[in-house]
């Protein structure tokens, strides 16, 4: 009972993490990376497609993105889409592919990126404390029906804060290595 509480809790964490991870992913740090592309769909076939599945996106350069579409009549439109999202970058087609240059950051847009980082930790920490509440909220539930005796729900409710504990923890630490590479000159 108590064990099948603390996988789903487990669960619920790792969907935070997952969340924390592809959001930190599209936070724009001075490297280039193509996951910054996630976001940006192009019409194709009047469907919005993920650019990432009608073109090939290599980082030939630390601060370059190349795009070469599948299919030559996609490049204006891979090109509007890139213009028109809130990616800040200016896209230079030759023709066959299109190339993204990855700008040094600011000291100020560093500054900025790295409270957006912090939001995006704060958010995932705020999951963990919901998914604490949830699964002590069933334990105590569980020992009001009588399913588990009163210390096995006081072992319950500690494995709980341990685990809230470490969850914390280790979003701490995803945020704080981001920080440290956007902060990286």
């Amino acid at each position: 009972m108590i064990d099948d509480i603390l996988d789903e809790m487990k669960a619920n964490f790792q969907k935070a993490f997952d969340a924390l991870n592809r959001e930190l992913a599209r936070v724009r740090s001075g490297r280039a990376n193509v996951n910054l592309l996630d976001n940006l769909r192009v019409p194709y076939y009047g469907q919005p497609t993920p650019v990432s599945q009608v073109a090939a996106l290599q980082v030939p350069e630390a601060r370059m993105i190349t795009i070469k579409p599948w299919e030559s009549s996609l490049l204006k439109e891979i090109e509007r889409a890139i213009q028109q999202s809130d990616l800040g970058l200016t896209p230079s087609n030759d023709g066959t592919l299109i190339r993204l240059s990855i700008p040094q950051l600011t000291e100020e847009r560093r500054r900025d990126l790295v409270k957006q980082v912090k939001a995006h930790g704060e958010d995932a920490k705020i999951s963990a404390r919901n998914a604490r509440r949830d699964a002590n909220g069933l334990l105590k539930d569980s020992q009001k029906d009588g399913d588990i005796t009163e210390d096995q729900l006081t072992r319950g409710l500690k494995q709980v804060q341990d685990l809230t504990d470490e969850a914390v923890a280790l979003v701490d630490k995803i945020v704080g290595k981001k920080e440290e590479e956007l902060m990286e000159v």
